[in-house]
């Protein structure tokens, strides 16, 4: 049975589309329902109708594309948004005003911005202010290992570098301390830094090792702008 109207008003009470036996009591029951409120057991689809595929409804709210006014956004909210679960994106996401915050776990393959990405903490000195570092950007998918060597001449590595880094790409920046030592690196592998000294002298020195990851993809640094890197 259908029934055509050409506008429904329902002045102090609710628009409820589900079964008899199906009552949504969080927007209350009796005199102490939200009046003006309404309840649809869904699935619910707004837009233009063929956004989705025929005859498989997808989520419990599918909101298509505007075919009527023409609005340019399918969703426009203001005010606080919570989304409980999982959110899968397909597009990209622009946020011009505030910031983002989150407690949990970011993944993502890239930053397409032109601005450093910072972080940015209570500054631990001054009260009432922030303190906040940008990182070091490089064509590189890089990783470093820094430390002190003092009356020894190996650099033991992280274990795990072996398979997290490309042995080739490891490179080392040594600084004496105290006296010139005239360090240098006799060879490398995939565990160890070998230095040796002039004159068989004690080290005394600081390092930094850096070096190339290769559980991933080399970066891509230049591509063309109509196909991204991968």
């Amino acid at each position: 049975m259908t029934y055509q109207f050409d506008q429904i008003h329902i002045d102090n009470g609710q628009l409820v589309i589900s079964k008899d036996d199906i009552i949504p009591k969080t927007l209350g029951e009796g005199e102490e329902k939200i009046k003006h409120s309404a309840y649809i057991y869904g699935p619910l689809q707004v837009g233009e109708v063929t956004d989705f595929d025929i005859n498989s409804a997808r989520a419990t709210v599918m909101i298509g594309k505007d075919s009527n006014s023409k609005s340019v956004n399918s969703l426009h909210v203001k005010g606080k948004t919570i989304f409980t679960g999982d959110i899968a994106q397909v597009g990209s996401i622009t946020q011009s005003l505030g910031s983002f915050t989150t407690t949990g776990k970011v993944t993502c393959g890239s930053l397409s911005s032109g601005l450093p990405k910072n972080f940015d903490i209570p500054h631990p000195s001054k009260e009432g202010w922030r303190l906040r570092y940008a990182c070091i950007e490089g064509p590189e998918a890089g990783v470093y290992y820094r430390g002190r060597l003092k009356n020894q001449k190996i650099i033991k590595l992280p274990y795990y570098w072996k398979d997290l880094v490309s042995v080739d790409s490891i490179t080392v920046q040594l600084q004496p301390i105290g006296a010139h030592q005239d360090i240098i690196v006799k060879r490398w592998d995939d565990e160890n830094i070998y230095l040796q000294a002039q004159g068989g002298l004690p080290i005394n020195c600081f390092y930094h090792v850096y070096a190339e990851r290769n559980d991933i993809d080399k970066l891509e640094v230049e591509y063309e702008v109509d196909k991204p890197p991968t």
